[in-house]
């Protein structure tokens, strides 16, 4: 399916949040990339990957991202880290459907 043209239109927007974050990799998976998509139930799927950050940092730049995210799209919003994928059904199925908004 491809990006969706909601998440097209707001690339700026995203790289935007994404340096505030110091976001090293931002892929959008699920349903958005999908043509299960629901734009009026479905929540929007991401991965993460952060630039080094001091520990006492990476939570504010997680939430940031997040809420960034969800006030930039007006849907709630699933935000998953690199580190944090232990399930191999669920690694496999990020790596099937990832598509990359930033960086690489």
């Amino acid at each position: 399916m491809g990006l969706p043209r909601f998440i097209l239109d707001k690339q700026r927007e995203i790289s935007a949040i994404c340096q505030r974050t110091h976001t090293r990799r931002l892929d959008l998976f699920g349903s958005a990339t999908r043509d299960d998509f629901n734009p009026g139930g479905s929540d929007l799927d991401f991965l993460v990957s952060f630039s080094p950050l001091p520990a006492a940092d990476y939570s504010d730049a997680f939430f940031e991202l997040k809420e960034g995210l969800e006030a930039l799209f007006h849907h709630p919003v699933d935000l998953l880290t690199e580190r944090s994928l232990r399930n191999p059904y669920l690694i496999r199925r990020v790596q099937a459907e990832r598509i990359a908004l930033y960086g690489a």
